[in-house]
């Protein structure tokens, strides 16, 4: 099958070149002789839309309905492409992971900051499905810490802070430090490339933002940690984040080669999209 480069799902860690990101483009067929329409296909196989049906219901009837974009609206349509994206990395990890022989592995949520980190489709699918779980384990059980996270503090910024951090999925309004989400202390590094780089210009403590990559609207606030804050497990919390890295890019690709987006569910991030444009 045929795909094109674009921004990816992930996101860089750091700096340097990154690896070319891929997006499938929608080149799938909207539905199935006896299944009718489809939300894009894995492996050659039609995904029924039922699932996603049944998920945007599932969320009109629950606690954060209010929340929610206008039916019909251009953040609505994001939304089921977001979910799109959820369900296809669901299936496929599921059938990636039978072929393997893995079992299904149980574990709780991920936290906030392994959220921002895995990129939210990644996170959603990991923390929906014990077969996108059980691929992690396996694909990244021998994850390395890359050597430039470890190179000193006083040479590159290294060192850990304070950071309160929000993903919004269109350009938010005025955003007050309390509308944001407590990521603890963490090495800049980890952070998506084009957060990091605005919150390094400084000064801290002022809020950072919107900066936009292919996630969404990124906000935050990074203060730096005392020293008492610093995790006696740091170098832990370095391999999680390697692991982290090296499963959103190896999703990319499985991805590229796997999938085949249809129009109208393509990647929410995706710049051929209607529903995809800058605003200001």
């Amino acid at each position: 099958m045929s795909h094109t480069h674009g921004h990816g799902h992930g996101h860089s860690h750091g700096h340097g070149h990154e690896p070319v990101r891929t997006r499938p483009p929608a080149t799938g067929a909207a539905a199935a002789p006896g299944v009718g329409p489809v939300i894009g296909w894995v492996n050659g196989r039609p995904v029924p839309r039922a699932p996603l049906d049944r998920r945007l219901r599932e969320l009109r009837d629950g606690p954060m309905s209010a929340a929610l974009p206008v039916p019909g609206s251009a953040e609505d349509r994001q939304l089921a492409r977001w979910l799109t994206q959820v369900i296809l990395t669901e299936v496929l990890c599921e059938e990636e992971a039978r072929a393997l022989g893995l079992a299904p592995v149980e574990r709780p949520p991920l936290d906030r900051l392994a959220a921002v980190e895995l990129g939210s489709i990644n996170a959603a699918a990991l923390n929906g499905s014990p077969w996108v779980r059980a691929l992690y384990e396996h694909v990244t059980a021998d994850a390395e810490v890359p050597p430039a996270w470890r190179v000193p503090a006083a040479s590159r910024g290294g060192e850990r802070f304070l950071v309160r951090h929000r993903l919004f999925a269109s350009p938010p309004g005025e955003v007050d430090e309390d509308d944001l989400e407590d990521l603890g202390a963490v090495a800049l590094d980890t952070l998506p490339a084009a957060l990091a780089g605005q919150v390094r210009r400084g000064p801290y403590g002022r809020l950072v933002g919107p900066v936009r990559d292919a996630l969404g609207w990124h906000v935050a606030v990074a203060r730096p940690a005392p020293e008492a804050d610093h995790p006696g497990g740091e170098e832990a919390g370095l391999v999680e984040a390697a692991r982290r890295r090296r499963f959103a890019r190896w999703l990319d690709r499985l991805r590229a080669e796997r999938v085949d987006l249809v129009p109208g569910l393509e990647h929410p991030g995706d710049p051929r999209q209607p529903d995809n444009h800058h605003k200001h």
